[in-house]
């Protein structure tokens, strides 16, 4: 726990730097470290602790972060302005941290709604989903027909959402573009907090309705069907007809209730975005904690954005259930090096301004922070984009680093709760799928209040443990898989954020 009169925190004794738990003058001593700081310090930003030469490795958390661009001696900052990342190598260690799971019995419940496959919904909405960019327009107004006064004689659904993009259309129609894209839209037409799916295409787009639903297997009926503008008769014809069969939806929607269910059959997307210096020492470890807890009650856990576990990865493949399972880790993070060089980029362009302004400074430190919301059981298997989650433990899922992209590929993977850390105030929500945003440090909370679920600055502030905060954050999952609303469900977010990865060129 921190006390909440500490300059600085150190994280590990054989770190090469501290950081600073607020802004810190030049001429401040550090009485603990035994040095003195020479450069004026913002919150969350390093202060060397020692003398670093050029070349030499930087650790954080007792991991290599980077690597010295120019001589840096004790008391002075460390970022951006002399601080690199360039490569190393990495021992995979397969599996020699791997250990058996403990279980709960009897696990935690929550309130969910079964479906009658089985699965279990934390949400009961009836998604308007497009095909392609052309069909927007027209399943946004078949939603906004259905308000909050017409939906109150339908009060076990949550609403009638449009699930829209910009994609669907000049595509290669073989390519690897169109097979993640009807992948994605696959997995939102089957997604369990879904009590039902109109699919609408505009007729003479490449992802035409049709192939969607031949080539991913979608069974049509009361719940699951498909038109197109054009057999309709135009935009006019088709939001009529829309109309019409969502309503029909709604009569069968409404019949779906609550009932008391296992935590086993939560399925959490993991999501970090507008990160600081302190992600990696609040949020994330708090979430990683309520992750632990998560599994031993047989639950699921999705960690993703690839991009953002980048330099962290042997931390994952040492936890692996199997060699074959640290293999397929490593094998995505080489898709991505070779992904970057194609397209003229590299590992290392992330973070983001947001998050070197909150002291972040290479993509190593981000990825060390990161990798902790996947707290410290196994990883029982790797998945590809929009891929179905069909393990239970730890999973990791390849996603880029760009948060609704990352999150659209979970939820179309089976995910039906997200918690998101951040440090510097993301407001993101998720149709159809809860999200509960969890604030890196108090003066963010106090800002956003509306906007941040819960206050994990509280670790920092020497207020909680990471251990109270992470039962805290399962306890909020269990309650708000029950029905609760999280603050951007309050919001109304959740019908823009539905991003499917963009792969290959558009022709």
């Amino acid at each position: 726990m921190i006390t909440d009169q500490a300059l600085v925190i150190r994280l590990n004794p054989s770190d090469d730097v501290v950081i600073a738990c607020q802004e810190i003058p030049a001429g401040t001593p550090l009485v603990e470290e035994r040095l003195t700081v020479k450069d004026a310090i913002p919150a969350g930003h390093k202060i060397a602790v020692r003398s670093i030469a050029t070349g030499q490795s930087v650790r954080r958390y007792n991991q290599i972060i980077g690597f010295a661009t120019k001589p840096i001696s004790p008391g002075e900052h460390v970022h951006v302005h002399n601080l690199e990342v360039h490569s190393f190598e990495r021992d995979y260690a397969f599996c020699v941290d791997a250990k058996p799971t403990s279980y709960v019995h009897p696990a935690a419940t929550f309130r969910g709604i079964v479906r009658p496959d089985g699965r279990v919904a934390t949400r009961n909405y009836l998604g308007v989903l497009t095909t392609v960019n052309c069909s927007a327009t027209v399943a946004k107004k078949i939603s906004e027909a259905f308000t909050s006064d017409t939906l109150r004689e339908y009060p076990n659904v949550d609403g009638v959402v449009a699930i829209t993009h910009t994609t669907g259309c000049g595509m290669d129609i073989n390519g690897e573009g169109m097979e993640v894209l009807r992948r994605t839209l696959s997995g939102y037409a089957r997604h369990v907090n879904f009590g039902g799916i109109l699919t609408i295409g505009l007729g003479c787009e490449v992802n035409q309705v049709e192939d969607l639903f031949s080539t991913q297997g979608l069974p049509r009926g009361p719940l699951l069907s498909s038109m197109t503008i054009q057999d309709s008769g135009g935009t006019v014809g088709a939001i009529r007809i829309g109309n019409g069969r969502v309503r029909e939806m709604l009569k069968i929607a409404n019949r779906a209730v609550r009932e008391t269910v296992s935590a086993g059959n939560l399925i959490l997307g993991l999501q970090c975005g507008g990160s600081d210096s302190y992600s990696g020492i609040t949020a994330n470890p708090a979430l990683g904690a309520a992750v632990d807890l998560l599994v031993s009650h047989g639950g699921t856990a999705i960690l993703s954005e690839t991009p953002e576990i980048y330099g962290a990865e042997h931390l994952l493949t040492r936890r692996a259930a199997s060699p074959v399972i640290g293999e397929k880790l490593v094998s995505r993070i080489r898709w991505w090096e070779e992904y970057t060089t194609r397209e003229r980029g590299e590992m290392n362009n992330n973070p983001s301004p947001g998050n070197k302004a909150g002291g972040l400074t290479t993509i190593l430190e981000k990825s060390l922070g990161a990798v902790a919301k996947g707290g410290t059981t196994n990883l029982v298997d790797v998945f590809e984009y929009a891929e179905p989650i069909t393990a239970k433990g730890l999973v990791f899922m390849d996603t880029p680093g760009y948060d609704p992209v990352s999150a659209t590929g979970q939820v179309a993977g089976g995910a039906n709760m997200i918690c998101f850390t951040t440090g510097r105030g993301s407001v993101y929500g998720c149709k159809p799928t809860p999200s509960l945003k969890l604030a890196t440090n108090s003066r963010l909370y106090r800002r956003m209040t509306d906007d941040m679920d819960i206050n994990c600055g509280e670790i920092l502030d020497g207020e909680a443990s990471i251990a109270e905060l992470g039962e805290r954050i399962f306890q909020l999952i269990l309650e708000t898989a029950s029905g609760r609303q999280s603050r951007s469900e309050a919001h109304g977010f959740g019908a823009e954020e539905f991003v499917p990865w963009m792969l290959g060129a558009v022709m």
